[in-house]
């Protein structure tokens, strides 16, 4: 069977199908493995029991079930929940935002398709374009969107040292370039696979570059404000015509309902809606469907700030204290968690590479990232991108510990055995 370079492309293999391929196994395989590699949000008991009850009450409602299951919402998404999302987001944070500047999706990776490919790629005049990183570690989801195409270009981050234990990364202005083939710069707040949060002060910076070269800033806030919010540090979350903000149900505990959300200028938003249409007629209606009451209500904001960010700041403090334990005589940095529900390891000096040693946990039960995964558009050798791995804590913490014992013990053997042979 003869296939096309779009199906070349996809028998090629990427880093992000071996992560769903590794969750999948991992939840459906014959034997136990501690899933700390993937993005599955935390079951955490109030907020099961909230959507639980939206959900026994949608089905009890005949005319709102019968919609939602049985009409296509228009290809913007549901109006209700879009009318909701506007009028929360004016009164959260102050944005001049209506329905006309928001767009629901099938889920971020739908977002960030039709977005990167909005602003990079070929273009009737000049050249092709690509999406600015302003660093990199970042989003391995981001990885393969261009399908082959190198619709990436990214950047080095400033290492910023804390203690014994600890580092941040930093944006390096004084080495990042805006060249005239860039068609939109990209971030995520806070970021995956890091756990960082850019300070206002960074974003303040790459809003003036963004403005002075007349492209966008794209900011994807899936474990962002104002739901799930994620974020530990006091931040500003700023929306203007000139930035793209993107959203998601999934880290609020609905993963499974595959739900995006776009916040843009309007003609940014009549093309995610054409997109929407030709790509699958209609976003879903179940992720809306579930919680517009609560987006009305604002209920969604408590159930974020005082349920959600409170439970993930007591669980990393829980997990770094477990690396603490099990890597204690080794070099290892844990980036400082700022937010999301991951930790970034590096592991200074690595004798293996970071995809070895994901080779090793597997075979041990334990799914981790590898470092190498999470670098879209980086030029040249670093030797860091093969000393970092990526694990969430979101999942059980009895699973969460034992598997970080085990990285302890297989990082161990990695430089002991380096020791051995020099001996």
């Amino acid at each position: 069977m003869d296939f096309s370079r779009f199906g070349q492309f996809l028998s090629s293999g990427s880093g992000i199908l071996s992560l769903m391929d590794d969750i999948d196994q991992s939840l459906t395989g014959p034997s136990t493995m501690h899933l700390l590699g993937g993005g599955n949000p935390a079951r955490i008991p109030q907020v099961q029991e909230i959507f639980r009850t939206a959900m026994t009450t949608l089905l009890a409602d005949g005319e709102r079930f019968e919609r939602l299951t049985g009409d296509y919402d228009g290809s913007q998404g549901d109006a209700r929940f879009i009318h909701n999302l506007a009028n929360l987001l004016q009164e959260r944070y102050g944005w001049n935002v209506g329905p006309k500047n928001i767009a629901v999706t099938n889920g971020s990776q739908s977002s960030f398709y039709a977005l990167f490919h909005l602003f990079a790629g070929d273009f009737h005049k000049g050249p092709a374009r690509r999406i600015l990183l302003p660093l990199a570690p970042e989003y391995i989801g981001y990885v393969d969107v261009g399908l082959g195409q190198q619709l990436f270009r990214a950047f080095r981050p400033r290492i910023e040292l804390r203690g014994d234990r600890e580092f941040k990364y930093g944006i390096d202005f004084e080495r990042l370039e805006v060249t005239s083939d860039i068609g939109a710069i990209a971030l995520s707040r806070p970021t995956n696979p890091t756990g960082n949060v850019l300070t206002d002060t960074e974003i303040s910076k790459l809003r003036e570059l963004a403005n002075e070269n007349h492209i966008p800033l794209i900011i994807d806030s899936a474990y962002g404000g104002p739901f799930p919010n994620i974020v530990f540090p006091q931040i500003a979350t700023v929306w203007d015509e000139n930035i793209i903000t993107c959203l998601s149900l999934s880290k609020l505990g609905l993963a499974g309902l595959r739900t995006g959300i776009v916040v843009a200028h309007e003609k940014v938003i009549r093309l995610v809606t054409a997109a929407n249409a030709i790509l699958s007629l209609a976003p879903g209606s179940a992720g809306p469907g579930l919680v517009s009451e609560m987006v009305g209500d604002r209920s969604i904001l408590d159930l974020s700030d005082n349920v959600i960010r409170p439970y993930y700041q007591q669980r990393v403090k829980q997990a770094v204290s477990w690396i603490n334990i099990a890597l204690d005589n080794y070099p290892c940095r844990v980036h400082t968690p700022e937010g999301a529900i991951f930790l970034w390891l590096w592991f200074e000096g690595l004798p293996i590479t970071s995809e070895k040693l994901y080779q090793r946990l597997k075979s041990r039960g334990v799914l981790v990232i590898a470092g190498e995964h999470f670098f879209p558009g980086l030029e040249g050798e670093w030797g860091h991108r093969h000393e970092c791995i990526r694990i969430s804590y979101a999942q059980d913490p009895a699973s969460v510990e034992a598997g970080i014992q085990i990285i302890g013990e297989e990082v161990a053997r990695a430089y002991n055995g380096i020791k051995k042979k020099a001996v």
